[in-house]
């Protein structure tokens, strides 16, 4: 663990150390992650929920109601949830984000996995997420990739890749806006 200083730090990242080492001695790493993932998306398709969680006029008491139908209805039990409680009866839940991501990248590095996040112009079929997932692992060196796509019809075509702290800018707005400048300077 003391390697994963590197990867997290912080108030978040020591919650996020702490429930990893917890789900790691219960062998429960795979379904902690399901949990919390499940619950960050549940956060960022409601506006009420995200208002709720990031506001700090609502008592510990109250927050952790809310949190108990919420968990309730999306099925988070076990370490997951006595974790969200644990964060939400100390007031920390406007920070439950950066948790989360913390857990993922503590569950990533153990695991080898690197995220990959892209934006396409349309959507991309099995055989083109392949071909993008072995064409970053080679560059990854071999490393297991996790693919996230994301469609932005605005980008016109090509695709952007957020790899970790970097990211390539292959879009065709991109690349027309760069002959775009280089035209005005010639002209």
């Amino acid at each position: 663990m003391a390697q994963d200083q590197t990867i997290v730090s912080g108030m978040a990242g020591r919650y996020a150390q702490a429930l990893y080492a917890l789900a790691e001695d219960g062998g429960l790493t795979e379904k902690v992650a399901a949990d919390l993932a499940k619950f960050a998306a549940l956060v960022a398709e409601s506006e009420d929920l995200k208002r709720f969680v990031k506001s700090p006029l609502h008592s510990a008491e109250e927050q952790l109601n809310a949190l108990n139908a919420v968990l309730a209805r999306a099925g988070v039990s076990g370490i997951s949830a006595n974790f969200l409680k644990l964060v939400a009866q100390k007031r920390r839940l406007y920070a439950i984000a950066e948790m989360i991501d913390d857990f993922h990248k503590l569950d990533d590095f153990a695991k080898g996995r690197i995220r990959a996040d892209v934006t396409v112009a349309e959507p991309l079929n099995d055989r083109h997420v392949a071909a993008l997932k072995a064409a970053l692992a080679d560059l990854t060196g071999g490393k297991s990739v996790e693919v996230t796509t994301k469609v932005e019809p605005s980008i016109i075509g090509g695709l952007i890749v957020r790899l970790g702290s970097r990211m390539v800018d292959a879009s065709l707005k991109n690349k027309l806006n760069l002959l775009r400048a280089r035209m005005k300077e010639v002209g």
